[in-house]
């Protein structure tokens, strides 16, 4: 309850418990497999840790409470792991975590993890950019105030205003899907990452299970090197950013006096408990909310990056809660806003009578350009102040949008 404006449903499965201890048992088991076709341990005990290695019949709970105990999941479930595998083969019971370190469990499965987050987000991802771009293109020629701090400005199009977006977007998703290509490692190291434990087959070993798994092998383990889970994590933070940004924008442009654009509604979407008559930016409220968020979780992500020697004490174990917390911002801001971008509707009328509520004012800039060749820049900045709203023939925005629809096509990427 206390997460429900900050965790969307399917995210919130890939980090469940069961989903978080199959990624564990993930690594265990491909460890197995891959140390038993190199001959490090017995077929049969890789077989039973295999068979041994489903979430379901492990109690998520208890181990939660004996992980807290022992500083990390990976010690308790390496002991519960253990005690199934004896049930099913004694001897295999002694091959469990073979060469492993509990660090080595609990990064793979983390990398693991954000592999399934990837395609949620990125499916969201492709409904902003859609809706984005249907939306510059219908209203290419929809004029509206420019608003320069939250003051009349210029006209502008709402075209023009959504292909900015747009182009923040895209450029986010670009570092994101960038840095998921170079974060998401395998980790395998063992007590100090060299893999001593399995003498000179451990380059090996390493390689064969990264492709039993499905993951890059880096060329030496991480343990204490955070740097790219710290970049993904920084690109993220950006995306959700520029994603904040257009919600706050959105949400602004819906309020009555303004009253541009609607949030759709319906389903319990926006109301008030106490107002039957409100319709609350409801999405662009939870992407704002989450943009506020990220900064937090991106710094402390950061300090953590400071980690003693080979491996650190408290640093890495502080990173999952931020990690979770940054993704989920992401899939709320991505989820709330597909939503809100697909079903808004803008109000061109009330667009152009804000305009015309101005009295011209915000021409003043095109009639201090039109005098200043005649009597000098500051002496018609000066008229021109003094004579506001009383100057005929500047009431017409489309006469006054400049580059705009150069701009707009650009952002798009459309210019031959």
């Amino acid at each position: 309850m206390m997460d429900s404006l900050a965790a969307t449903e399917r995210l919130s499965r890939v980090f469940a418990d069961e989903s978080v201890v199959q990624a564990m048992l993930d690594f265990e088991a491909a460890l197995a497999r891959v140390e038993a076709r190199a001959g490090l341990i017995p077929e049969s005990a890789a077989e039973a840790i295999t068979r041994s290695a489903t979430a379901e019949a492990f109690d998520a709970a208890e181990l939660t409470r004996l992980s807290l105990r022992a500083g990390t999941p990976a010690i308790p479930l390496v002991r519960m792991l253990t005690e199934r595998v004896r049930d099913l083969d004694a001897q295999a019971a002694g091959f469990v975590h073979w060469g492993a370190t509990s660090q080595d469990v609990v990064d793979t499965a983390l990398v693991l993890l954000l592999q399934q987050c990837r395609p949620v987000l990125e499916s969201d991802h492709k409904r902003v950019v859609l809706a984005l771009w249907r939306l510059s293109e219908e209203h290419a020629d929809t004029v509206m105030l420019g608003r320069t701090l939250l003051q009349p400005a210029p006209p502008v199009t709402f075209g023009l205003k959504a292909a900015g977006w747009l182009a923040a977007v895209k450029r986010g998703w670009v570092r994101v899907a960038s840095r998921f290509d170079q974060s998401l490692y395998l980790q395998f190291g063992g007590a100090s990452g060299t893999l001593a434990a399995l003498a000179d087959h451990g380059v090996a070993v390493s390689q064969a299970l990264a492709t039993e798994l499905g993951v890059p092998c880096p060329d030496a383990p991480w343990h204490g090197h955070r740097d790219r889970l710290a970049a993904l994590m920084a690109a993220l933070s950006i995306y959700i950013g520029s994603l904040g940004k257009m919600a706050l924008d959105l949400a602004l442009l819906q309020q009555f006096e303004i009253g541009e654009i609607a949030e759709p509604g319906g389903d319990g979407r926006g109301g008030s408990s106490t107002m039957p008559n409100k319709r609350n930016p409801t999405g662009c409220m939870l992407a704002v909310a989450a943009a506020k968020r990220t900064p937090g979780l991106l710094a402390n992500f950061i300090a953590g990056m400071l980690q003693e020697h080979e491996r650190g004490s408290g640093g890495w174990q502080a990173e999952w809660a931020s990690v979770e917390g940054i993704i989920q911002a992401a899939g709320v801001s991505l989820e709330s806003m597909a939503e809100v971008l697909e079903g808004v509707r803008v109000n061109s009328v009330r667009m152009r009578q804000n305009i015309e509520a101005t009295r011209g004012a915000v021409f003043a800039e095109k009639a201090m350009i039109m005098l200043a060749p005649e009597i000098g820049r500051d002496a018609a900045h000066q008229a021109v102040a003094e004579a506001l709203p009383d100057i005929p023939g500047l009431e017409v925005p489309e006469d006054y949008l400049g580059s705009a629809e150069a701009f707009r096509r650009r952002l798009l990427g459309s210019e031959e």
